[in-house]
């Protein structure tokens, strides 16, 4: 008898405590706007404070800049707390530049000799602040990093931020990376990568990074300081060209400057692009040891996005 009587006790305590919740919130959102004051109408956001209001939840798709990186470059773009994004990297070994078009055909232009490949996984740990694991064929490569969205560019005609945050977003940039399995050849690396979106068109960026121990192969101990230069046009309501060039400013500088250009569609939470580089790296310390002066690589990139 005892426990017939408790089901139903325990049943209407639950249902009157979800009845009193949802009362109470629906309470709280008819308080804060009342369907008939006019005070209440005229002050509702406007068309700039609603932009606002969305260039403020990380999640919101941002149409110049659908991605973390351009083609190797990372960007500003936020991730949202507790979200993820996986970013899948692939190179093909064949140099394109080798032979004739008949040569290069009877090769698939480079997919049938191999390809470097890697594997990214960020997370957003808080806000403004995301961490990624990233894992490349290239030397057996780990890298780990860290990315701190410090600034975010507002709408024109946005109430609030700044006078800084009208012209440009602004993230900061830790790494580490090591290869063989993160045994050896340790390279960290500071950074920072400063954008400007002109409208929902066009995205360029400036991406000066400095790498600790890029010479570690030659058992010298050498730094490379770099600029990456990019661009993302959006050509297409799905559709993008990205390119990017990174010259060294100083130290350590072999081979020729990494560059790498491309096409990329967006579908959903899914963006792949079409890749050419000059280069199999893609991690901070490989892109600041350069690229093959004779050498173009087809490869691609694909994201899929978790929120």
């Amino acid at each position: 008898m005892i426990r017939r009587a408790s089901t139903p006790r325990l049943f209407l305590a639950t249902l009157t405590l979800l009845l009193t919740v949802f009362g109470s919130r629906q309470a709280n959102a008819q308080s804060s706007t009342p369907s008939g004051d006019p005070q209440a109408v005229q002050a509702s956001p406007d068309s700039a404070s609603t932009t606002a209001q969305a260039q403020d939840d990380a999640g919101a798709l941002d149409l110049a800049e659908p991605d973390f990186t351009v083609v190797n470059i990372p960007t500003t773009l936020r991730l949202p707390v507790h979200k993820g994004n996986f970013h899948l990297t692939h190179r093909f070994n064949g140099n394109l530049r080798n032979g004739s078009f008949t040569d290069q055909l009877s090769n698939l232009f480079g997919i049938d000799q191999g390809a470097t490949v890697g594997f990214e996984y960020r997370f957003g740990v808080m806000r403004h602040l995301q961490a990624a694991a990233y894992r490349s064929t290239f030397d057996k490569t780990i890298q780990l990093y860290g990315k701190y969205d410090a600034l975010h560019q507002r709408a024109p005609g946005a109430q609030g931020g700044s006078v800084l945050s009208k012209l440009m977003s602004i993230s900061g940039l830790v790494s580490i990376e090591g290869s063989d399995n993160f045994q050896e050849r340790f390279a960290p690396a500071l950074g920072a990568v400063f954008s400007r979106e002109i409208k929902d068109r066009l995205a360029v960026y400036a991406a000066p990074i400095w790498v600790h121990n890029t010479a570690a192969a030659l058992d010298i101990d050498r730094d490379t300081f770099y600029v990456g230069l990019a661009a993302r046009a959006r050509i297409r309501p799905t559709i993008y060209l990205t390119g990017e060039f990174s010259p060294r400013a100083s130290g350590y500088a072999p081979g020729q400057s990494e560059y790498g250009f491309g096409v990329e569609a967006r579908v959903g939470a899914h963006v792949f692009q079409l890749t050419f580089t000059n280069t199999s790296g893609t991690t901070f310390g490989q892109i600041a040891r350069g690229g093959n002066p004779d050498a173009l690589y087809m490869g691609f990139n694909l994201t899929r996005k978790f929120f």
